[in-house]
């Protein structure tokens, strides 16, 4: 079974008329997918030194360590809640709560909680803290897939996830390694607050798409039903089940491998410390660039043969050359730089996952959404989960070929996601496209 062409040949035949149209970011949403970047980066800036400074604070190790915890949770329940919100108020507005959610927590973490070395204040700010970033970009990630044509659906959560990944780590990271030496890491967590503001009102301010501004969910119905809607569909729906456990699959490696393959490649192999850090940058620098690519070859190529093929495959045989590759090779940095940035390509090949999902569910595309957010929140334990329970017993080499089978599952599953045929609506406007006489070129 396969999915239905993602392109018509009136498509082809009517092109889209604006540039930004043509590669895939809708025009009426290009201020928001900036918003996003802008908004990562503030979010990212920290990731790379807050645990030192906390802990050059008088903080102890397990108290950052389960400070980090909590955000973590507080972030997956967010990314869920992002569908659901969208569905009963619109994408807009869950944003704005977002926002709003963010800066005043980091108000209180910087101007309260760090200045008196408060833990439990600490605690609660930050970790509610997490809630923040969540609603803001997967509620934009919803409001793309609401006004987004299928056929080029692949194509802009593509964009959305190059303006996710880009700000978080990679460029917030580089921000930071300016603004540290500069202004030291206080006023850097500071100056994040000012990108993370900026983001923020050139989403909401600048994108005057109507879509987003109301509430997705069918007229009438309840809003206690919209939310348990967004969990039941996961079992009203088995394809939507199903799409949940793919997403969940797709980075359960990439959260279990930071787990213990920086005591493999620097023990075992023999890499410093350093050499790790920066093929682990290669792998998501990779990944940042893969994204794009991989949602616009799933609109050519079918949303469901590259989830399957590019993702699962391609990442089930990656993940057996990392280990293979690099223990063979020992200490060869220039192999495990292809091997790692291979690895972070093929994980990219699940980005029209994002695109497959919500059109499996048309009438509830929040909640098709929150099931897949839900996945990716998963995905944050059951990839350490998976190395806890079998790295004593079967060692690095058993992990990584239950990986590479968890990934090879997820490509089967993937063939079983077919999409609904295009309503007659959609037939007819992809047919024929309808100018005004005040159409702006």
């Amino acid at each position: 079974m396969t999915v239905p062409p993602n392109v018509t040949p009136a498509f082809e035949e009517n092109p889209p008329r604006k540039f930004l149209d043509r590669i895939g970011i809708p025009h009426s949403l290009a201020w928001g997918f900036l918003g996003v970047l802008v908004f990562m980066i503030g979010d990212g800036v920290e990731s790379g030194f807050l645990a030192t400074y906390l802990l050059d604070e008088g903080v102890s190790e397990d108290r950052v360590a389960l400070l980090f915890t909590v955000y973590g949770v507080t972030a997956s329940i967010s990314a869920w809640f992002s569908g659901a919100l969208s569905d009963l108020w619109g994408p807009r507005r869950v944003m704005l709560l977002g926002l709003g959610i963010w800066a005043v927590l980091q108000v209180v973490f910087l101007g309260v909680a760090v200045p008196a070395q408060h833990y439990w204040l600490l605690l609660v700010s930050y970790g509610v803290r997490g809630f923040g970033y969540p609603l803001f970009a997967y509620g934009f990630l919803v409001w793309v897939t609401a006004v987004t044509p299928r056929r080029r659906l692949g194509s802009a959560v593509g964009w959305f996830w190059f303006a996710f990944t880009g700000g978080l780590p990679t460029l917030g990271s580089l921000v930071a390694s300016f603004t540290v030496p500069w202004m030291g890491t206080y006023r850097t967590l500071w100056f994040s607050l000012g990108l993370v503001l900026a983001g923020g009102v050139i989403a909401l301010l600048l994108v005057r798409e109507p879509t987003g501004r109301g509430r997705l969910a069918p007229a009438g119905e309840r809003p206690v039903a919209t939310l348990l809607g967004s969990l039941s569909i996961v079992w009203r729906d088995p394809r939507i089940g199903t799409g949940a456990v793919v997403r969940t699959i797709n980075t359960a490696a990439q959260f279990g491998f930071l787990v213990f393959l920086p005591v493999f490649f620097t023990e075992t192999l023999g890499f410093t410390l350093t050499e790790w850090l920066r093929l682990l940058a290669a792998m998501f620098a990779t990944n940042i660039f893969f994204n794009l690519l991989f949602g616009l070859v799933g609109d050519r190529f079918g949303w469901q043969r590259t989830v399957a093929w590019c993702g699962g495959v391609g990442c089930a045989l990656t993940t057996l050359l990392l280990y293979y590759g690099t223990l063979a090779a020992g200490d060869n940095f220039a192999l495990a730089l292809v091997l790692v940035s291979l690895f972070g390509a093929t994980l990219a090949g699940y980005v029209p996952l994002s695109a497959l999902m919500p059109s499996l569910a048309p009438e509830h595309k929040g909640q098709a959404m929150a099931a897949l957010n839900l996945g990716a929140g998963a995905s944050t334990f059951v990839g350490p989960a998976v190395v806890g329970l079998f790295l004593g017993p079967l060692g690095v080499q058993g992990v990584m070929w239950i990986f590479a089978g968890l990934y090879l599952a997820s490509a089967v599953m993937t063939l079983c996601l077919t999409l609904p045929e295009p309503d007659a609506t959609e037939r007819t406007t992809a047919a024929v496209p309808v100018q005004s006489s005040t159409e702006k070129v």
